[in-house]
């Protein structure tokens, strides 16, 4: 499939059931609850790879917590880098700040800066792809850390499409939130409500199938004559 293709389908797919992406609204903004939320994200990956088009169930809420759980180890071993480099441009700005700051220092801080930018960037694509690769074992959690595993199939995907796909979900989500917004200064505040309940979920399980099919077109690439 290509980019044009994957968006399309991604973008219908949540209308199916506008029921439960209010349901995934309500669920996303309840403290601990919310990790239910995020599994049922992942399940919406395993269905996709299982080949089912149909909006997966709530049930079996166990395991949607279970599979949250194990989407928020992933994004904080994923995250250690950045969380280094972070504290490293933390600790220079605050020595800086205590004294008269030097062109270099500066540089240095605007340097790690942009370093921290990108990491967090490739290191959120790379985590993306490792998450999508545990769906795939059917929520192993090792699945993840599979890095060479991991690396391939982005290969296979190609870092050029990879990224497009991720620029096209960043314009997609903005004009999302651009809209509501509109609504909700022209309704005063409605447009909140609709953000919470309806534009959120729905672009997270949009995000979700996407990501499925991006990732499993992979193989159909691989496949092709």
């Amino acid at each position: 499939m290509d980019i044009g293709e994957i968006v399309s389908d991604a973008i219908k797919y949540p209308s199916q059931k506008w029921g439960k992406i209010i349901i995934l609204g309500i669920i996303l903004i309840i403290p601990i609850v919310n990790f239910i939320g995020l599994g049922y994200l992942f399940r919406v990956l395993k269905a996709t790879f299982a080949g089912i088009d149909d909006v997966p169930e709530f049930d079996e809420a166990g395991e949607l917590f279970i599979d949250g759980l194990k989407i928020l180890v992933v994004g904080i071993v994923y995250a250690i880098p950045v969380f280094i480099i972070g504290a490293i441009i933390s600790l220079i700005f605050g020595v800086s700040a205590g004294s008269t700051v030097s062109s270099f220092d500066m540089f240095a801080i605007l340097a790690g800066s942009l370093v921290y930018v990108i990491l967090a960037i490739i290191i959120g694509l790379i985590e993306s792809i490792a998450i999508a690769n545990m769906a795939l074992y059917e929520g192993e959690l090792g699945a993840a850390f599979k890095f060479s595993e991991v690396m391939d199939r982005i290969s296979a995907i190609g870092w050029g499409k990879y990224i497009i796909w991720y620029i096209v979900m960043i314009l997609i989500g903005i004009i999302a939130y651009l809209v509501a917004a509109g609504i909700s200064i022209l309704t005063f505040g409605i447009g909140i409500i609709l953000v919470i309940l309806v534009i959120a979920p729905y672009i997270s399980v949009f995000g979700a199938r996407s990501l499925a099919l991006l990732f499993a077109s992979s193989e159909e690439d691989q496949q092709a004559p």
